[in-house]
Parts: structure tokens; C-alpha cells; sequence
């Protein structure tokens, strides 16, 4: 069954600063970081468990994907799936998550 794929405010506000950081020396990465995130986003549509549990956290909804060296963090509903934040893996994922 497909699920709807929506997107919190703070992720669209992680992915644009990740792209505006990226592009400070690259352009096309930026960009190309930018579409690689979509399509990884949208193929949780069909595969929504297809990411691992996010390990500090002890919630089977909430999931992760990475890209480049982003953690791309999701929770699965049964209608939807949520795109609740996208990380650096340098940072300390607790203090980044703040929930």
C-alpha cells in the first residue's frame, strides 16, 4: 500500500540549509543533493520501512535513511509517512533531534 509522504517545517528548514551550506562551495552538488533527497524521500512511499530504527531513540515508528552524510529521519504511520528532520551525522543526534 502507498503512503502519502508529507514534510515537517523543520526539515524543509534542515534541507534548505544543507543545500544553501553546500552551495557555498558547489552549486552543483547542492543541487544535486537537493533531488537525491526528493527522490529518496518519495520512494518511502512504497518502501517505508526500507530505513533502519533510528538507534537513540527507542520508537519503532521513527526510521532513518542517509544520504551523503545526512541522517534523513521519518516516522511510518499506517496512511503516511512523516519526514520529521534531516541531520549531519556530525552532530549529536539527541540535542539535534529536540523532541
Amino acid at each position: 500500500m502507498a503512503r502519502t509522504v508529507t514534510w515537517s517545517d523543520r526539515a524543509r528548514s534542515d534541507l534548505r540549509l544543507a543545500i544553501e551550506f553546500m552551495a557555498r562551495n558547489s552549486p552543483e552538488t547542492a543541487e544535486q543533493f537537493g533531488y537525491a533527497v526528493m527522490e529518496a524521500t518519495r520512494s518511502l512511499s512504497e518502501l517505508s520501512e526500507r530505513g533502519r530504527l533510528v538507534p537513540e531513540l527507542s520508537d519503532p515508528s521513527v526510521r532513518e535513511i542517509f544520504l551523503v552524510r545526512y541522517r534523513i529521519v521519518y516516522e511510518v504511520f499506517p496512511d503516511h509517512v512523516g519526514i520529521v528532520r534531516i541531520i549531519h551525522s556530525s552532530r549529536d543526534f539527541i540535542p539535534a533531534w529536540g523532541r
